[in-house]
């Protein structure tokens, strides 16, 4: 609910009369909440910051939030969500650091003085929910964020593709092979294919926990993009359950090479490229 404007050119006047003493006890109230966490000149500074705006709102004759004109207040209690959210703290911390601000003005209005005082603290502390509700949106939305780019970044790092021999990169897969994550795992390798000319993929699933349909229709169609980009693809890591599986469920590989281990995938490559492995040498010598 809005302000009318007496009670905004009132509150104002409440905010320019008692500023320091309004911002020193906020501040005094944010920080007992925070416990020493953040210094007490950096939330010093924050709360002038929306003391100011809070000030320059009433000033442009505005009694709401959600008004067009009231982008300064906006801004800044989305800097101040958005920076705390990134420094860990808390929906509930952020919010109180908005909320204590009710108390500061109960104890500067002196409510004992008359019913209309007491009026005009119940409509300042609507305009302070509606700042509160706006800096726990923004947090949230922040939070998300900061979610979503976090697991976008653990994704791109379970999905490692790394070179083992000249011409022969592999891609170790661990745990769930998903959609989203099987999309990574195929632009990763054929980024790889297309920046060391690789002619030779393995594709290792020795610590994939189960293959199923959808786990195999992923591995299918990376094995066909690699394949489309030159390069052949085998398939590692095919351990006694995982194959009975396979076998059970009826999945096909096809013409795909298929091996136990890594080293047994990499011996393989390097017969066909035409390297003698210790093994091989040790006994043709």
């Amino acid at each position: 609910m809005a302000l009318t404007a007496e009670e905004s050119s009132r509150l104002i006047g409440l905010l320019r009369d008692h500023a320091e003493r309004i911002t020193q006890r906020w501040t005094e109230a944010v920080a007992a909440h925070l416990r020493g966490r953040l210094s007490q000149a950096e939330l010093l500074r924050h709360v002038q910051d929306l003391h100011r705006s809070m000030i320059n709102l009433g000033d442009q004759g505005l009694v709401d939030l959600d008004d067009q004109r009231a982008g300064e207040l906006r801004a800044e209690l989305s800097e101040l969500s958005r920076g705390w959210a990134r420094q860990g703290f808390s929906a509930t911390e952020t919010a109180v650091s908005v909320f204590a601000l009710k108390d500061v003005l109960l104890d500067v209005m002196e409510i004992d003085s008359g019913a209309s005082a007491l009026r005009d603290w119940v409509s300042y502390s609507r305009l302070v929910d509606q700042m509160g509700l706006f800096t726990f949106e923004s947090y949230v939305r922040t939070r998300e964020s900061l979610i979503a780019d976090q697991a976008e970044q653990l994704l791109e790092l379970s999905t490692p593709v790394v070179k083992l021999w000249e011409g022969v990169v592999a891609v170790p897969l661990v745990g769930t092979l998903d959609s989203a994550r099987a999309q990574v795992v195929m632009e990763r390798l054929l980024q790889t294919l297309v920046d060391t000319g690789s002619p030779y993929a393995i594709i290792d699933i020795t610590g994939v926990p189960a293959v199923d349909t959808q786990v195999a229709q992923h591995i299918l169609k990376t094995v066909v993009a690699a394949r489309l980009m030159g390069a052949d693809c085998i398939i590692s890591g095919i351990r006694p359950q995982i194959a009975q599986t396979i076998v059970a469920l009826g999945i096909e590989f096809g013409d795909i090479a298929t091996k136990a281990s890594l080293a047994d995938a990499l011996r393989h490559v390097l017969r066909l490229t035409g390297v003698e492995t210790g093994r091989r040498a040790r006994r043709e010598s």
